[in-house]
């Protein structure tokens, strides 16, 4: 099965320096944000956390990590200083990369 980012047919304008640098920028900020995540996730003791581990290690593109947020913040919420350590950085970097993910009546945990 091909990834999802495959595409058959040549688009125009792929490979612009305009473009590859947009694209380098938003691999780094997953990048950046797949390292907070897998720090976060490190300590979180349990089957769940050792399920979130392989989860998180698997993922390849920011909507992934979106996907994971909630049990992310669900597992650190029962550790509180892991929370008060991990909450505003998770948070952060999800901004970065998905910029409405702070709207009311979202899904973003508060």
């Amino acid at each position: 099965m091909p990834p999802r980012h495959f595409v058959t047919d040549a688009l125009p304008g792929i490979g612009l320096p305009h473009d590859r640098a947009s694209r380098l920028a938003a691999r780094q900020a997953f990048v950046e944000l797949k390292s907070t995540f897998v720090e976060a996730v490190a300590p979180l003791p349990g089957l769940r956390g050792d399920w979130l581990r392989r989860q998180v290690r698997r993922t390849e593109e920011p909507i992934d990590l979106w996907l994971l947020r909630a049990a992310v913040y669900a597992e650190l919420g029962e550790q509180p200083e892991l929370a008060l350590r991990w909450q505003a950085s998770l948070r952060r970097g999800l901004d970065t990369l998905f910029h409405d993910s702070d709207l009311p009546g979202g899904y973003a945990p508060r």
